[in-house]
C-alpha cells in the first residue's frame, strides 16, 4: 500500500519494518543531488534552468537525470506546457511535498554541524 502522507505510528526504530521503511526513503533521497532538487521545488513550481541555477554544480545531464528518477519515483510532476514554445515546468507531487517535514529537519540538523564547526563532507 503506497501513501502520500508520513504515519505517524512509525514501526520501532530496530524493527525490520523500519529498515525497510528507510531502505525506501533513502534509495530516493540518498542520491546526490534528489534532496536539493525537491527541496528548490518545495519553493513552487520550476523550469529546467531555474532549477539548474538553484542547485549549485549540478550538471544539466545529471539534473535531467534526477528529474526523470523522481517522476518515476512519484515525487516530482513534469507539465509541458505548448504554447507558445515547448516549455516543461516540474512541481512537487502530494508525495512530493510530503518531504518538506523531512527535509526541514535535515536541515535544522545539517545547520547545527555547520555551526559546530563540522566539516561539510566526512
Amino acid at each position: 500500500m503506497r501513501t502520500d502522507t508520513v504515519d505517524e505510528a512509525c514501526p520501532t526504530p530496530d524493527s525490520a519494518a523500519r529498515q525497510a521503511a528507510l531502505a525506501s526513503a533513502f534509495a530516493v533521497l540518498g542520491k546526490p543531488w534528489s534532496g536539493l532538487l525537491i527541496g528548490a521545488l518545495l519553493a513552487g513550481p520550476s523550469g529546467f534552468a531555474r532549477l539548474s541555477r538553484a542547485v549549485a554544480g549540478i550538471s544539466d545531464r545529471m539534473l535531467s537525470t534526477r528529474l526523470r528518477e523522481l517522476a518515476a519515483a512519484g515525487i516530482v510532476h513534469r507539465v509541458v506546457d505548448e504554447e507558445p514554445s515547448r516549455h516543461a515546468t516540474y512541481v512537487l507531487t502530494p508525495r512530493g511535498q510530503a518531504l518538506g517535514p523531512a527535509l526541514d529537519t535535515l536541515a535544522r540538523w545539517g545547520e547545527g554541524r555547520i555551526l559546530e564547526g563540522e566539516p561539510l563532507w566526512g
